[in-house]
């Protein structure tokens, strides 16, 4: 880093939305700065990712050391530290106290890990709770876990764990699973695994350790694990600061561009209003913010 440089574009994440948003622009020969303290973001906790063209599968973490090989060939910059705050609407502040000034922005920060807010689950977070099936799955072998959620992250988690303990509980509010149908195959077909639909967990209960869940209907489970699968919140706190226009949701809206409505500042992957939270779009948001800030700039 050379002092007092100003960047053409600081991108404030590093999932896949953000890897390519970097990958493009330094093909488009910007002097392009990644600020991101989760270098890989959520993708990195994708037990298997079975729907990235052209490979079948692959660990969401080894896929993100690919997008980060790439991005350092390209000799894209990469400051893994914290975005703080932004001033003079184009300075990033990091929380080591350390400024970037750029003429772009773009916003790739996805999602945070949504929770549960019951009894019990702070208490023994770490201590039999779990936010990060494709983390914390070996520890469980033959012990009976359930998991939170009924949508993709709750199924891959399930059929994860599976691999390793004795028997599964997939706890959902609604009457059936929401999960792509190839996924809900695999959980339906997996002897270890069963649903228990439209319930919810009420209280986590235990003494050093989580030993059982009780439902909001009072039925109790003997458990020893808990996987909170229940999706993310957009990680929006920056932009909202910046003025940048957010929908109901808390997620940022962008035009088909990836432009917000504040000239220079774009966004991309999970953290904006996209009707589908994948990999592969993520990708294509990044690309097209990417090509919007070059555009910006050459005007």
């Amino acid at each position: 880093m050379v002092k007092n440089q100003i960047y053409d574009t600081i991108i404030i994440g590093s999932g896949p939305a953000g890897m390519t948003a970097a990958i493009y622009a330094a093909r488009y020969k910007l002097k392009t700065l990644i600020i991101s303290k989760d270098v890989g973001g959520v993708a990195n906790l994708a037990h298997k990712v079975e729907n990235w063209p052209g490979i079948v599968s692959i660990p969401g973490t080894e896929l993100m050391q690919n997008f980060k090989k790439h991005v350092t060939v390209l000799g894209v910059e990469l400051v893994e530290d914290k975005a703080e705050k932004i001033i003079n609407k184009f300075e990033v502040v990091t929380a080591s106290n350390k400024r970037f000034k750029s003429k772009t922005l773009i916003f790739a920060l996805g999602t945070v890990r949504r929770k549960l807010n019951i009894p019990g689950e702070d208490k023994f977070t770490g201590k039999g709770v779990s936010y990060c099936a494709t983390c914390d799955a070996p520890f469980f072998k033959d012990k009976t876990v359930c998991v939170v959620g009924g949508r993709n992250s709750a199924t891959m988690a399930a059929s994860l764990l599976s691999q390793y303990a004795k028997k599964i509980y997939i706890i959902y509010r609604k009457d059936k699973l929401r999960a792509d149908p190839v996924l809900i195959e695999q959980v339906e077909k997996n002897p270890k695994i069963e649903m228990i639909y439209k319930s919810e967990v009420a209280k986590i209960l235990g003494t050093k350790f989580v030993e059982k869940v009780i439902l909001k209907d009072g039925k109790e489970i003997p458990i020893e694990g808990v996987f909170v699968e229940i999706g993310g919140i957009p990680s929006t706190g920056l932009a909202k600061e910046l003025q940048v226009k957010l929908d109901n949701g808390s997620y940022i809206i962008v035009d088909d561009k990836m432009q917000t409505n504040i000239p220079g500042i774009f966004a991309a992957g999970d953290i904006t209003n996209t009707p589908l939270a994948q990999i592969v779009t993520a990708c294509s948001d990044g690309a097209k913010a990417a090509y919007s800030a070059f555009q910006y700039l050459k005007k």
